[in-house]
């Protein structure tokens, strides 16, 4: 869904608010849900687990239909890689999957190599690159 994810639908992001140390997970899954407040720990329906969410600035304004707002949640579910490393995404990543120290307000993030399962390149290590970038 990261691909899906316009600038435009998150241009009112004030603050991203982390539950766990993202230093620690290769990737998040993102998604754009529909919630009653701008701020605050919205509830969480799927499988797995909330990582972090969005917070909204005074500026966002609501849908004119459903009065909500679309702010993005960030999550994992329970056969993510930082569960079971050896799974499904051990050298993958979900289609809504980005690296979450690509993440910033107004920013929606990128897959990099380490976040597809993969250490980084020879050539980015001969070059002395490293992820992010």
């Amino acid at each position: 869904m990261s691909s899906l994810i316009s600038v435009d639908e998150i241009s009112h992001e004030s603050a991203l608010v982390w539950l766990e140390d993202i230093d620690e997970l290769d990737y998040v899954r993102q998604s754009l849900d529909r919630l009653p407040t701008r701020k605050g720990r919205p509830a969480y329906h799927r499988d797995g687990r909330m990582v972090g969410y969005a917070l909204l600035g005074p500026a966002a304004k609501p849908s004119r239909a459903s009065g909500t707002f679309r702010r993005r949640v960030f999550w994992l579910l329970p056969h993510d890689r930082d569960t079971v490393p050896d799974g499904l995404y051990a050298k993958s990543a979900p289609a809504e999957a980005v690296d979450p120290r690509t993440l910033e307000p107004c920013v929606k993030g990128y897959k990099t190599e380490r976040s597809e399962g993969s250490p980084p390149s020879t050539a980015m290590q001969e070059l002395g690159i490293t992820l992010p970038l």
